[in-house]
């Protein structure tokens, strides 16, 4: 199994708790390389063995290098956590039209990348967990009635959602097969660098509800959802 930015925050007690609890290899990937394999170390000094692997999600060559190990070494895939994201504070000084650009880019064009290029690598009986936020549910809520209306839509595509995406930078597709199950998660409000360290989760406990999702037995019903706190939200 894969957790793509597992070198700190949720993605690291992400790794922590599936090393434990995972019976098969738990690869570890992030962008530095330096701050993946001391990830790995700090691991190690724990008892724990993940597997460190270099991938910048937002470099489709090196999607490719990865899926090619994967095939080679592995000849697929069981889980795939796509945690990997960016966020900006609140304070940012940073021109709204970059923040918004570079944050869809990492945290929804090139997390799509990563799971269409691997998803033909999957086994029966995978798991994809989309490390998420209760904000999506937020942003939806504070759309026109319009924009509600097609987010919404269940026959909505994933090209359609990229017009509409964007549309907004410029001014769930999966279905069950094998058994493959698709959710998105919330960790939580959890201590990282993503909240200023502003959070009251640790990031074990922001790791609870993705891994949960990560390890949903073979025939669950909770597909296409959106959880947290380990149980199935309403969404919007």
């Amino acid at each position: 199994m894969m957790v793509t930015g597992g070198n700190k925050g949720v993605g690291f007690g992400i790794v922590r708790a599936l090393c434990k609890q995972f019976k098969g290899d738990v690869i570890l990937t992030a962008r530095n390389v330096d701050l993946g394999k001391k990830a790995v170390s700090d691991l190690n000094a724990e008892g724990l063995k993940p597997e460190f692997y270099q991938l910048d999600i937002c470099d489709m060559s090196s999607i490719e290098t990865l899926k090619q190990y994967l095939q080679s070494n592995y000849g697929g895939l069981d889980l795939l956590v796509n945690n990997a994201a960016i966020g900006y504070g609140i304070d940012s000084p940073v021109p709204f039209s970059e923040r918004a650009e570079v944050t869809i880019r990492t945290n929804f064009t090139a997390t799509l990348d990563v799971t269409n290029a691997l998803f033909p690598l999957l086994r029966p009986h995978s798991r994809i967990v989309h490390v998420s936020s209760r904000k999506s549910k937020w942003s939806v809520n504070i759309c026109s009635d319009t924009i509600q209306a097609r987010l919404l839509d269940p026959s909505l595509t994933i090209e359609q959602l990229k017009e509409i995406i964007q549309t907004f930078v410029e001014y769930r597709e999966f279905n069950s097969k094998d058994d493959i199950v698709v959710n998105a998660c919330c960790p939580g409000y959890v201590d990282t660098d993503l909240t200023s360290h502003k959070g009251t989760k640790t990031i074990d406990q922001g790791a609870e509800t993705p891994v949960y999702c990560a390890l949903l037995p073979e025939g669950t019903d909770i597909r296409g959802k959106f959880v947290s706190d380990k149980t199935v939200q309403v969404w919007p």
